[in-house]
């Protein structure tokens, strides 16, 4: 009984770690992946550095995307795209 007294510590650390970090982690990465399945032509979107385009082509051979810009068409792997920012930039304005 006393050796499960000192262990019963160690095994709350680890479930605790579990539901607070791993299991979170494991379910962002879950959407991500979702996001970036789900996007498609004429989306607008925004890139993890901050560049705002419209979706133009998406290749499925090599997981990449064509991102027309105001410079441009430019060519980004799918994992480049932010999937909050991209949602915040297409939420409907709100009229107060």
């Amino acid at each position: 009984m006393g050796d499960i007294q000192s262990f019963l510590p160690m095994i709350l650390i680890f479930v605790v770690a579990y539901f607070f970090m791993i299991r979170p982690q494991m379910k962002r990465q879950k959407d991500e992946k979702k996001f970036a399945t789900e996007l498609k032509k004429g989306d607008r979107i925004i890139t993890k550095s901050g560049l705002h385009g419209k979706i133009m082509e998406l290749g499925n051979n090599d997981n990449s995307c064509v991102i027309e810009t105001m410079a441009g068409k430019l060519k980004f792997d799918r994992s480049a795209i932010s999937m909050e920012m991209s949602k915040k930039l297409n939420v409907p304005a709100v009229k107060k």
